[in-house]
Parts: structure tokens; sequence; C-alpha cells
């Protein structure tokens, strides 16, 4: 089945509401982080005798979510292995409103829990299609470029959607919040509707070949990198709005400022992640974590101060969203014909990394160590992640010294 090229209007819509699934689920993933201390306030006890204990007890909502991407992206990955991209797309997105919509009416911490879990569900799987779709309607030789366009709502939801939510969450409860997102991926579900080209699947797929990828070690090796390299981001992510109100003693209206401002930062790094990703992917990478465990290690030392915490954060969403497009376009390259697969894990990867951060910052602070201290968390897990990247080239370079390419297929002259 050939697919008719697009014309301008309805391709531009196509790449846009790709693009706005991604903020949706940037807006549902850290605002949620930044509504810990409101969430926490009213649904466990013990809030005004111990917060700190009780927001890292909050922390829990992180570790669903980031559960949910974890089991939900190899799982459709897998099981939609035949399947239409483009009707992927659609289910998960119909998955994303019915999770965020029963997320805003629970009415206890463990319910909210649950469906925190079953929101994080389809979230690495339509990062995973969003890339190939994205890549396939922007043309050959931008798959870096269509990978950062298919991340790129999920960076401006930290500059608009997650400060804007959090504002709203603060003023109206924390529920009004999820209300919003909901909003976001209905509207994404009409436009995508309305203009996605109508890819045909490939029967020729199977769950169990698409599984079979996995027996790549390469691939074990860069899923460690996310999980790892990641929980950095995740460990300082978690508590900003704690380290905005208790650590530089700004008022609570400042958090979503300082969202927007790492926000910007990630948008940022993205569009030149893409750029550069393009261009030479193992040295995006490579200097990309060396950035990032410097910008970690800047955050523990100036982030106490208000104008310190403004450059740490920007600086760190840049130089975190930098490294996204390269690890993922190599994830799908060593993946081979189970691109979607290794497209989806890349995001599951990332949240075990959002998952370890989260848990590991919730200890570091609930040990009296500070709200900073998870800085140092996270730059441990960078060094651990960029010492898992050079494995992974060392591996990748002594394959191609014995005439094989990253999948272990004999290179053809």
């Amino acid at each position: 089945m050939t697919v008719a090229p697009l014309s301008p209007l309805r391709r531009g819509i196509a790449l846009f509401a790709l693009a706005f699934g991604g903020f949706g689920i940037g807006v549902t993933e850290f605002a949620t982080m930044g509504l810990l201390p409101d969430i926490a306030d009213e649904l466990l006890p013990g809030f005004a005798q111990a917060p700190d204990q009780v927001i890292a007890q909050a922390g829990a909502l992180v570790t669903a979510y980031a559960l949910g991407v974890v089991v939900g992206a190899p799982t459709f990955a897998v099981l939609a292995a035949r399947m239409s991209q483009t009707r992927l797309a659609f289910w998960l997105l119909g998955l994303l409103v019915a999770g965020t919509v029963a997320s805003a009416c629970m009415p206890t911490f463990g319910s909210l829990a649950i469906f925190r879990f079953v929101a994080g569900l389809p979230h690495g799987a339509y990062f995973g299609v969003a890339s190939l779709l994205a890549a396939r309607i922007m043309g050959p030789g931008r798959q870096g470029r269509g990978i950062a366009l298919a991340l790129s709502g999920l960076t401006i939801a930290n500059v608009v959607g997650v400060p804007l939510a959090t504002g709203m969450g603060q003023a109206l409860g924390w529920r009004s919040a999820y209300v919003l997102v909901a909003v976001i991926f209905a509207t994404t579900l009409l436009l995508a509707a309305l203009a996605l080209p109508r890819y045909p699947g490939n029967p020729s797929r199977s769950p169990l070949r698409e599984l079979s990828a996995l027996r790549n070690p390469r691939i074990w090796v860069m899923i460690a990198v996310g999980s790892v390299g990641f929980g950095g981001f995740f460990a300082v992510y978690s508590y900003i709005a704690e380290v905005t109100t208790r650590e530089t003693g700004l008022s609570p209206s400042t958090v979503p400022w300082v969202l927007a401002c790492l926000g910007l930062g990630m948008t940022i790094g993205n569009l030149v992640g893409g750029w550069a990703t393009d261009r030479n992917p193992r040295r995006t990478v490579n200097w990309g974590f060396i950035a990032f465990i410097a910008a970690l290690v800047l955050y523990t030392q100036f982030a106490w101060h208000p104008l310190g915490l403004f450059a740490c954060v920007f600086v760190l969403g840049g130089t975190s969203s930098l490294l996204i497009p390269s690890i993922q376009a190599r994830l799908i390259r060593i993946s081979d014909e189970a691109a979607l697969l290794g497209a989806a894990v890349n995001h599951a990867a990332f949240n075990i990394g959002n998952s370890l951060g989260a848990w590991l910052g919730g200890l570091v602070i609930a040990s009296g160590l500070g709200y900073l201290a998870p800085g140092w968390v996270g730059a441990a897990l960078a060094v651990a992640g960029l010492g898992l990247v050079l494995l992974s080239n060392a591996v990748e370079a002594r394959d191609k010294a014995r005439g094989l390419d990253t999948v272990g297929i004999r290179v053809v002259e």
C-alpha cells in the first residue's frame, strides 16, 4: 500500500500533533513533581509535622508513573509488532486520555498511585512510535531531527505546560492539572485522526521476532545508559519545588518560573542534540555526558542562591536533553528491524532512571542531608552512565574491527 504525498498543511498538522502528544506527556510527568507538596498535604497524613518525610513518601507517585512506562514501553512495542504505526498512536493516545482523567478523580493516595501507573503505560511506546512516524514524514537522512521534533513537545512542556499546570494546581487544586492534561491528549487525538498518514502495518512481523531483538547485548548496554545516567536528572528534578522554597527561600509561586527556565534549557538542548546527532552521534553522547556531569556538580554548589538556581537548572535542562536524540538514534540503529522496540525501550530506560533517581533522591533527603544532596547522587549516576557509554563505544569498535556492524551482521563493502 502506497501512502499519498502529504500536502504542506497536512504535513505540518501531523508533525504538530505528534509533538503535542509529547507536550501532554511532559506536562503529566513533570507537573506531578512540582505538585508533590500539594498532593502530599491533601492525601497523606502527617504533612504539617514532618513535611520532608511525607514529601519523600509522595515521591512514590513519580516511581509509580515511571514503572508504568517501564512495563508499557516494551509490552506495546512487542504486541503491536504487526499493527499500523498510525493506529498504534491512536490507541496510545486514547489510553493516555483515560489514565489522566482517572488520575484526576482518585480519592486516596493508593488509588492515585495505581492510576499514575496506568497513565504511564503508553508513555514510552508513544514516544517510540511518534519518533518513527516523524522520521517517516520528514524523509530520509533526518532521523535525529525527526526524533528531536517528536521530543520537542516534551521539552517545550517544561517551558509552558508544566509551569502553567503547576500554577493551576497550586491555585485551583492539583486535580485541575490532570484535567488540563486530559484536554491536551484529547485534542492531540483529534488532530492525529485528521492529519496522520495511514501507514500500513507489517504482517511479516511477529511479537516473538520483535522480542528477539533483545538478545542483542548492545541494546542492554544502551538501556543501562538511559536507566543509570538519566537517574541523575530525576534525582534533582523530582525535588526541585522543595529546593526552590526550602533551600533558596523563594515563594511557591516561583516554582513555575524555575520549571520554565529548566524547560527552556531542555528545549534548546533537544534541538542542538537532534542537529548534532545527525552529524556525529557518538561524539554527541560522549561530550553530552561530560557536560551533564559538570552541570550536576555546579547545581550542588550554587543552587542554594536564587540566581544560581535559575542558572543551574537552565544548564542542567540543556545538557540532559542534548543526550536524548543521540541515545534514541543509537538504540533504533542497533535494534535493526525492531525499530519500534528500540525507540520505545529508550523511554522505558529513562523512566527506570526516573524511578531510581526519585528514590535515591528521597533517601538522601529523608536522611537529613538536605535538598541539594540529590545533586551528588545525580552526578554519581551520570558518571556511571558515561562509563557505560564508553563500554558501548568499545564494543562497537571491536565489532567493526571484526567486520561486523552494530547488529552483528557482516558488513557489505
